[in-house]
């Protein structure tokens, strides 16, 4: 057999013996727990901001904000998870922000 064929039997069995649990020393990685929705109205509300106000201080559009608030729009996965370290920890993103 080739060493591309060795390598592509080695990593079948690799797959296999994972798929039935035995330890292949396989590094498995864990997907961010992003939230499907995020409520911005709160959000900006909880941080006493106006929605220009949110968004120039956290670098996003107020025509982004109005949509995403009024549901004409949803928020991406990166947004979103920009969003949630927002809102668990604003002066840290403030910080990381300022000039």
């Amino acid at each position: 057999m080739t060493k591309a064929g060795d390598r592509i039997r080695e990593g079948a069995l690799d797959a296999l013996a994972f798929a039935r649990g035995e330890d292949t020393g396989a590094i498995v990685h864990q997907p961010a727990n992003v939230p499907d929705e995020v409520d911005i109205k709160a959000l900006r509300e909880k941080l006493d901001l106006s929605q220009t106000g949110f968004a120039r201080e956290f670098g996003f559009t107020p025509a982004a904000i109005r949509n995403w608030e009024q549901g004409s729009r949803k928020p991406g996965l990166t947004t979103r998870a920009f969003l949630t370290v927002i809102e668990r920890n604003p002066d840290a993103v403030r910080e990381a922000l300022s000039r």
